[in-house]
């Protein structure tokens, strides 16, 4: 189903509320503090959108243990922003966020980013692979080129490694450094060891395969890139970093190496949930967005 943008929960406060409200608990709310069932809408135009829990007593809205906790963005722009997330290949710049919801930059910024920590909730959980499923594992070097820049370098490359399991999900990663040590520590982590590892030829995996059922190695730098019938590649990964990529270099032209796992998380979502349509994968996005907080807070000011 296509994203309407006539829908009236992206302009109507009442019907996003709503909405996002029938999402979240289905008709039966729950206190966000203690769990309980025991709760009721408060009434006034002043409470619009608050419950009362009669087990502890604290007040909460559907915003309340989620990303949205604490913003005062109204909720039919933050439905309107994950639609458009969600429903964007090669992502959506805040520059065009801010002019598209009208807010301004640093909103539409904070407000991007606190989208990925929600899209990085809905990531699937547990081991990727399996007996005789194939993973492959490669890496890749994100930031803008030399020629591009006039008068000064570019920033440095940051590395990116991406774990594809074939007609299955992606996960990927920023590491500081790409070698055995640090790679490993991924793969083995993220990797069921009964899986089948296809990598390329690059030393850092040679002893890391042995820890699975099989590895298979392409050579890239001998002009080998499919064999075994079509078995042996790693394009699956590759497919993967060239939507990255094009988001990149079409779309943000720069990430920053703080928050450069998150846009990770966004392209793998977008990646994992290709059968979806752009409403169930916004739906899963605003779930994924549960039990998580985004804040910016200075530790120094925490602790004057």
């Amino acid at each position: 189903m296509p994203m309407n943008l006539t829908d009236p929960i992206f302009h109507d406060e009442a019907k996003a509320t709503a909405h996002i409200e029938a999402q979240r608990w289905n008709g039966e709310p729950s206190c966000p503090h203690c769990g309980s069932l025991a709760v009721r809408k408060m009434a006034g135009k002043t409470q619009a959108g608050m419950f009362l829990c009669n087990d502890c007593r604290d007040k909460f809205t559907v915003r309340t243990g989620t990303v949205m906790e604490r913003s005062h963005v109204p909720l039919h722009k933050w439905l309107l922003a994950t639609h458009i997330m969600a429903a964007s290949k090669k992502g959506m710049s805040a520059s065009q966020m801010a002019r598209m919801l009208g807010v301004t930059y640093k909103t539409a910024w904070f407000l991007c980013h606190r989208i990925r920590e929600a899209m990085e909730g809905a990531g699937p959980q547990g081991p990727m692979g399996g007996h005789n499923e194939v993973v492959e594992v490669d890496e890749t070097y994100v930031g803008g080129k030399a020629k591009n820049r006039a008068t000064r370098k570019p920033a440095k490359k940051k590395a990116v490694v991406a774990l594809v399991q074939r007609d299955g999900h992606a996960r990927s990663f920023h590491v500081a450094n790409v070698n055995a040590k640090d790679v490993r520590a991924l793969v083995v982590t993220h990797i069921d060891r009964a899986s089948v590892l296809m990598t390329d030829e690059s030393p850092i995996y040679t002893r890391m395969g042995k820890e699975f059922t099989n590895h298979y190695a392409v050579n890239h730098s001998a002009k080998e890139f499919v064999t075994y019938g079509g078995f042996k590649h790693s394009n699956t990964a590759e497919n993967f970093f060239s939507i990255f990529k094009r988001g990149v270099i079409g779309t943000y032209h720069h990430m920053s190496e703080a928050h450069l796992g998150r846009y990770c998380a966004e392209f793998d979502l977008r990646y994992n949930t290709r059968d979806m349509s752009d409403a169930e994968r916004a739906a899963a996005i605003l779930k994924g967005g549960e039990g998580r907080r985004l804040t910016y807070r200075r530790i120094d000011k925490l602790a004057a």
